[in-house]
């Protein structure tokens, strides 16, 4: 007689599953039921039982699962747990542009813009809207009528509240998606901070804090006396709406003034519009996963960037960010001793733009500041391009056009640098990271993974049995990778191997 029980499944509760196990039960302790049929009342009873259950078990896994970071799937959840790890999920960012504006003759009057002012790009339907920043003035005779702005791609609101004297007091935003940080207070008692925490507040501090949903919208949260100083009076809140990546038009598509103008005398005037340069620093709110992510990273660079790591980690923090890799004269010798250099992916590939690249320096070296003797230069990442030459043989009925579309779609998925939930594809990194059995760099990328990504692809039969039957960069092995390099895709060349044409 076995010591133990067998062993059982009890991941395995939905309805069948446990009716079955009712029905096993009954069995045991009825042996004289057995009319188990559909229309029976003792089956209704057992089934609904069993309903139950799965109903029950159903959200008891699924708070399970809700109450660790690793496994939550729910925004609010996620919002929760990385709070309490004192790590906050940011928001959208809103992209900036500088605009000209220009007249159609000198003024004989000052022309007045007001902070506010949208300016929009000429789609009809859904137009990506600009607001002015600061008030600007074409001064009266100027020659050329030209001046230049900046513009962001954000609406400005502004809600009042009664303090109603209650300490604790919160107060829900009206508008959606919320931009962080934008939120200015002024209350009867005078204005208030933004602060991260009320903790380290005093009961006369006039501080707020911010908590964001899960549909991005803002609740202002102040003292209750002890930590903050409640608000008295009317609650003035002036705050930011939009953002996103949508933002980043490109150069030439701000065409569009919304109102009329007229000049200091009351003359209407025509306005006209343009941005010579495209808009940057737009950026969507911060996925699910790369919370997931970043979140217990930010436990290892708490207030500081020390080691190598932390500079990768605190670049990543950066909304745009995607990728990043921090070398020094301990891994790459021709850099100089004290000295660091950055190299930093965007979202979505290609190159940083100047304003990407000076958020990064900032964060690395004043929000999470490094040694003070320490230099960091932040710079483009270095690419490796790579070229796929492949000889397919394809199934019988297979299109060939459909074949070639589904094989470079599966070559681009491996190259891709991040997943569609926004982690890093744990395929593809930079050179230093791919490392060999004992540790040590040895940045490649291997012929049989390409090999393998071809021959699995829907339609295709076989790969040519030639050792030049696949080709990477001209040559039929691994392409090696510097320190600094990593790799993209760029063309690819597939012929079919009956026939030898191109695909």
């Amino acid at each position: 007689m076995p010591l133990l029980p067998p062993s059982v499944d009890y991941t395995d509760k939905d309805f069948d599953a446990l009716r079955e196990r009712l029905i096993a039960l009954l069995q045991s302790v009825f042996p004289e039921w057995s009319d188990f049929s559909v229309a029976g009342f003792g089956n209704i009873l057992l089934e609904m039982y069993a309903f139950v259950g799965d109903v029950i078990t159903y959200y008891l896994d699924a708070q399970a699962r809700e109450s660790r970071l690793a496994t939550a799937t729910q925004r609010k959840n996620v919002i929760a747990l990385a709070r309490m790890l004192g790590f906050r999920l940011q928001g959208a960012r809103a992209a900036k542009a500088t605009v000209q504006f220009s007249l159609q003759a000198p003024p004989s009057a000052n022309v007045a813009l007001q902070a506010g002012t949208v300016v929009r790009t000429q789609e009809v339907t859904e137009p990506v809207r600009f607001q002015l920043l600061a008030p600007l003035v074409i001064a009266a005779g100027t020659s050329p009528p030209v001046a230049s702005a900046v513009v962001e791609h954000s609406e400005t609101h502004t809600q009042l509240f009664d303090s109603r004297g209650l300490a604790g007091l919160d107060l829900l935003l009206d508008r959606t998606p919320y931009l962080d940080g934008s939120a200015t207070i002024a209350a009867s008692n005078g204005a208030y901070a933004e602060v991260d925490s009320l903790l380290g507040s005093g009961p006369n501090d006039r501080q707020f804090l911010v908590l964001v949903d899960q549909n991005d919208r803002a609740m202002i949260r102040f003292g209750n006396g002890v930590n903050g100083a409640p608000p008295s009076g009317t609650i003035s809140v002036t705050y930011k709406t939009g953002g996103g990546a949508v933002g980043n038009v490109d150069a030439g598509r701000l065409v569009v003034v919304e109102g009329s103008f007229a000049d200091a005398h009351g003359r209407p005037v025509r306005l006209m519009v343009t941005n010579a340069a495209p808009a940057e620093g737009g950026s969507d709110r911060q996925s699910i996963a790369s919370a997931k992510l970043l979140a217990p990273e930010s436990l290892r660079a708490l207030t500081r960037t020390v080691s190598r790591e932390d500079f990768e980690i605190n670049a990543r923090r950066v909304p745009g960010v995607s990728r990043a890799l921090m070398l020094t004269s301990n891994e790459d010798t021709t850099i100089q001793e004290n000295c660091g250099v950055l190299f930093v992916i965007p979202k979505g590939g290609g190159l940083p733009t100047p304003a990407l690249k000076n958020l990064v320096l900032k964060q690395v070296t004043e929000v999470y500041p490094c040694t003070l003797t320490f230099q960091v230069s932040v710079q483009d990442p270095v690419y490796r391009t790579v070229d796929v030459e492949a000889r397919v043989f394809l199934r019988q009925g297979a299109s060939p056009g459909d074949t070639r579309d589904r094989i470079r779609k599966r070559l681009a998925e491996m190259f891709r640098i991040e997943l569609s939930d926004g982690t890093p594809n744990p395929d593809i990194d930079f050179g230093f990271n791919v490392r060999d059995a004992e540790g040590n760099p040895a940045g490649e990328i291997a012929w049989s993974d390409v090999f393998n990504v071809i021959r699995d692809t829907e339609g295709v039969r076989k790969l040519g049995d030639g050792p030049f039957d696949l080709k990477l960069n001209g040559l039929p092995s691994d392409v090696k990778l510097g320190l600094k390099e990593f790799p993209v895709l760029r063309m690819v060349t597939l012929f079919d191997g009956d026939t030898g044409v191109i695909l």
